[in-house]
């Protein structure tokens, strides 16, 4: 009887999952996950999340007779260690683009040949695979998202996955123990889960794609999907998703921007820690003080400290105020970017290299962004997209008492008005004359 060993990194559905399909080609099927101990810690939100996506994933492999082999250490020592215990042929895995993901692979492919067991790498993290599109006039990835997108929409995309109907395991495999649910850092995090994410996507397909064009912007009405964390660790297949929404650009063309940074980090995977526009990247402050306003909320401008505090609150920030936030820290404060990426990565559930990372240096002007001197009015921004202050108002609630568009300027208040707020003034722009104060 023939055996393979799937390891499941960030593909933890049962639903288009090309690597547990592949798999499910032997007769007996190890579905395995291991806990790395170098990646504890990171960040507690995502940890939280990731313990619920295994919970949910062992109860669905245990319905359809299989289960989920749990070990902890090296990935590699430990899927060797599982693959000669099974005696399995197989392996197969999702292909990746990050570092840490390319340098697991590497690993694992020289492991595998050395016991003579067979590795395949499969898709199933992007809609397109991050090497399949080149620009025409030469390069390894594209570095402007239009002509990606051009590219892209004209991809035809692969077939879906069939699902697993029955898993037979190896007999006497001990399936481990699920480690303790850990506690998380934000207390309106949304659950894990591909069950958790089949429901979510249910209701969006239902309620909120139709309008999504003009909703997505739209900061007090949460007019986005909310999917991000459930694409990240691939409780959601995104070609599924960008099949069932095929007939909506607006939120397929954010689909491709996931895309677009993938191929982008496949070929600079120091995406994180390195300006993609190195003439760029030499400029910026380091000031605790105005670090520390920042991530705590408190940089006296109230639709950047509301960011700030949906991003503590629920392990997540709406899409148009990550970019006030990020903007402000590098273009208005001069912060270096990076300490803006690593904040956001200890507390997004949806952080990962490609997108949180290639977000930032595009708002910074060190990465893909064509007009990288372009400057965000956090005022203006304000008053286009949350302009009677209902989003401000839901997370600072030091302001709750200013009706309207007023609570985005406290500083222009009346003197006795302005007495009685505890919050603190707008801190000094470096960057620029920061004339929004001054309107």
């Amino acid at each position: 009887m023939s055996t393979a060993v799937v390891l499941l990194t960030r593909d933890l559905r049962l639903r288009d999952n090309p690597a547990l399909a592949a798999a499910c080609a032997a007769d007996r099927v190890v579905p395995l996950y291991v806990l790395d101990p170098n990646l504890a810690g990171l960040s507690p939100n995502r940890t939280r999340f990731l313990h619920q996506c295994l919970a949910d994933m062992r109860e669905n492999l245990r319905g359809i007779g299989g289960d989920l082999i749990v070990r902890t250490g090296d990935p590699v020592a430990e899927t060797i260690k599982v693959a000669r215990e099974t005696g399995a042929e197989t392996i197969t895995m999702a292909d990746d683009v990050s570092g840490y993901a390319v340098r697991r692979a590497r690993r694992l492919k020289k492991e595998s040949e050395r016991h003579r067991i067979g590795l395949q790498l499969h898709p199933g993290l992007t809609v397109v695979e991050p090497g399949s599109l080149r620009p025409g006039g030469g390069g390894d990835c594209y570095k402007v998202f239009t002509p990606y997108f051009r590219s892209w929409s004209g991809q035809r995309w692969r077939a879906e996955a069939a699902t697993p109907q029955k898993i037979t395991l190896p007999d006497g495999l001990v399936p481990g123990r699920l480690p303790a649910m850990p506690d998380g850092e934000s207390p309106h995090a949304c659950e894990g889960g591909e069950s958790a994410a089949r429901r979510r996507l249910s209701t969006w397909l239902r309620q909120g794609l139709t309008g999504y064009a003009d909703a997505h912007d739209d900061m007090p009405g949460d007019g986005t999907s909310r999917l991000s964390p459930y694409l990240r660790w691939g409780c959601l297949s995104p070609l599924s998703l960008a099949s069932s929404a095929r007939e909506h650009e607006a939120f397929v063309r954010q689909l491709c921007w996931r895309d677009f940074y993938y191929q982008v980090a496949r070929v600079y995977p120091k995406l994180s820690t390195e300006a993609l526009r190195p003439n760029a990247d030499n400029d910026w402050r380091y000031d605790d003080d105005a670090l520390q306003h920042w991530q705590d909320g408190l940089t006296g401008v109230p639709i950047v400290d509301a960011g700030m505090r949906q991003l503590r609150e629920e392990g997540w920030m709406h899409n148009r105020a990550r970019l006030i936030t990020a903007a402000f820290l590098t273009k208005h404060l001069g912060v270096d970017w990076r300490l803006g990426v690593s904040w956001f990565f200890r507390w997004l559930l949806d952080g990962d290299v490609p997108n949180n990372s290639g977000n930032w240096q595009w708002t910074a002007g060190t990465g893909n962004d064509t007009r990288p001197y372009r400057r965000f009015n956090p005022i203006r921004q304000a008053l286009r997209f949350d302009p009677d202050g209902v989003y401000v108002r839901r997370y600072v609630p030091e302001l709750k008492g200013i009706d309207g568009a007023a609570v985005h300027q406290p500083w222009r208040l009346p003197e006795p008005e302005r007495r009685g707020l505890d919050y603190p003034g707008p801190l000094e722009s470096h960057r620029d004359e920061a004339v929004w104060l001054r309107k």
